[in-house]
């Protein structure tokens, strides 16, 4: 179940994304990562600044909201962006099972920005052999191992 939505986390994110640029720190996007009406993390875009292609704002904030919770799903925690998420950061939050996800700006405004994330969107519906960056399934049996001794281990943590 999804919260109301409150706009001073999406206020609080889009003030970090312009201050990241006016600031000469990096990209124009910020993220806040909310439990029960509290700020968990509030992250900027950093890919510059450190040279991390994944150093995406909302990376970033999944990054320290599961530090300071010690936990690695945020399933009671919603996201605010000030940008639609690009494939990679709409992978992690799903991965941390965020609740929900407010954003800014669109996809489209960010292509309009300079930053087209579309051709990803693209190269996920094609098959691996078709793609622009050249993907080859090699080793498979061999890489079945360590699948194996996932499932048989007892110490094991399911996410």
């Amino acid at each position: 179940m999804s919260s109301l939505p409150d706009p001073r986390f999406m206020r609080m994110a889009i003030q970090i994304a312009t201050e990241n640029v006016t600031g000469h720190r990096g990209g124009p996007f910020g993220a806040v990562v909310v439990r029960n009406g509290e700020v968990i993390a509030a992250e900027a875009n950093s890919v510059t600044r450190t040279n991390d292609p994944t150093a995406h704002a909302e990376v970033n904030a999944i990054r320290a909201a599961c530090a300071k919770l010690q936990t690695f799903q945020l399933s009671d925690c919603d996201v605010y962006t000030s940008c639609e998420p690009c494939p990679m950061c709409l992978a992690a939050i799903n991965w941390a099972r965020c609740r929900t996800i407010y954003f800014g700006n669109s996809a489209r405004d960010a292509a309009d920005a300079g930053f087209d994330d579309n051709f990803l969107y693209e190269e996920m519906r094609r098959p691996a052999e078709e793609r622009r960056l050249p993907a080859h399934q090699m080793l498979r049996d061999e890489a079945q191992e360590s699948f194996a001794a996932w499932r048989e281990s007892e110490k094991r943590i399911d996410y």
